[in-house]
């Protein structure tokens, strides 16, 4: 087909390599979107802005495009996108937060996405930790500032005591501001209060496992009663680290943790000793737990009971605590250097620094030169 002079020259004049290939245009983004619709024949689409200038996949720009065809001005989704660019926003980030809420597209700029940005720039959020809350928990994009968001931070930080910690707490659970506080959480708090639960401990809840803070009232009423019930005095630390655990668990999954730790044979009063000394057992396994039983009792250094009076051994790393010591400790008895093992406490809960100066460092010069002396014989 003959190209006429007129277009030919038309065509040599527009920037195509540094625009679509570099993805870098020299030019103005306003002349950019003029030569697109002009290239094109018609008026530039949502669909031709995510595709081309953003680079979006064909999927994510058909199913946005497909929820904004009303969009009248679709230079406004550029704005966006654009926007969000250069607040660190990367291109995966975006994609997700297109393809399941497109209609941020269409937002304002000035009067809808930059107030939310200061506000969390404002608790000393960088660019990179916004995007991430964003693109972790979508509702942000569309919540009230008004209604919803400042209310909830300004109710966090008087609860919490500074933005600091209202900052730890939405990197955790950013729920917390598209959550109404005044229905679960507040009465929560209330009631742990008036339960005799100290504020202090309160606050451990809301560092870490905060997302029990947002059950509903009866779920925890329920789950500070069985508490008590197993044994954990409300005014202590441990009491509020073993609500965490229960308060995640249904009746159901609590009933097949038992069942678990009797399968391994463990009885019901072994059981409930172990979960008062350390709670985060029940959030193991049972496959884990049984495996670091049958590493323990291999040894032949440790019982049942040195296991049920040092619970906190079964929750830890089997590659790098109990292989490596265990290996350790062997060679060491096998040549003298100990007269036995240590207790099973010490075995788990040393660190690895503490560990090498109690067993190895006494030891390491006659290990070396053994090592060294078994070299020159091969």
């Amino acid at each position: 087909m003959m190209i006429s002079p007129l277009r030919r020259n038309f065509t040599s004049l527009i920037p195509t390599p540094c625009f679509f290939v570099c993805g870098e245009p020299h030019v103005s983004s306003t002349f950019s979107l003029h030569f697109f619709s002009t290239l094109n024949g018609k008026q530039t689409t949502v669909f031709d802005i995510l595709l081309h200038k953003h680079h979006f996949s064909h999927e994510v720009a058909s199913l946005a495009s497909s929820h904004l065809i009303r969009l009248k001005n679709p230079e406004k989704a550029d704005l966006v996108l654009s926007y969000f660019n250069e607040i660190g926003f990367s291109k995966p980030q975006l994609e997700k937060i297109v393809r399941y809420r497109p209609r941020i597209l269409s937002a304002n700029v000035e009067k809808i996405i930059k107030p939310k940005v200061k506000v969390f720039r404002d608790l000393g959020f960088s660019s990179d930790s916004w995007a991430k809350i964003i693109t972790a928990h979508l509702p942000i994009i569309h919540s009230s500032l008004k209604n919803s968001i400042l209310p909830a931070l300004n109710l966090l930080k008087e609860l919490l005591g500074s933005d600091d910690e209202v900052a730890r707490l939405l990197k955790t659970c950013a729920w917390f501001v598209t959550t109404d506080l005044e229905k679960n959480m507040m009465p929560n708090v209330e009631f742990l209060k008036s339960y005799g639960v100290p504020m202090e401990h309160i606050l451990i809840l809301f560092r870490y496992s905060p997302r029990c803070m947002l059950n509903k009232p009866e779920i925890m009423r329920k789950s500070v009663r069985k508490t008590e019930e197993i044994g954990f005095n409300r005014s202590s630390k441990m009491f509020v680290y073993a609500l965490r655990i229960i308060s995640c668990m249904s009746d159901e999954v609590w009933e097949l943790k038992l069942w678990g730790f009797r399968d391994l044979g463990f009885s019901d009063t072994e059981i409930l000793s172990m979960f008062r000394k350390a709670p985060t057992l029940f959030t193991k396994s049972m496959e884990t737990t049984k495996a670091i039983k049958e590493i323990l009792l291999e040894t032949g250094k440790f019982g049942m009971s040195s296991i049920v009076k040092n619970p906190m051994s079964l929750t830890c790393s089997i590659e790098n605590r109990f292989k490596p010591r265990q290996e350790i400790l062997g060679i060491l008895e096998s040549k003298g250097l100990i007269k036995c093992w240590p207790s099973l406490s010490t075995f788990c809960i040393l660190t690895d620094d503490k560990f090498f100066k109690k067993f190895i460092g006494p030891n390491l010069n006659q290990l070396l030169a053994e090592s060294t002396s078994q070299k020159g014989k091969n």
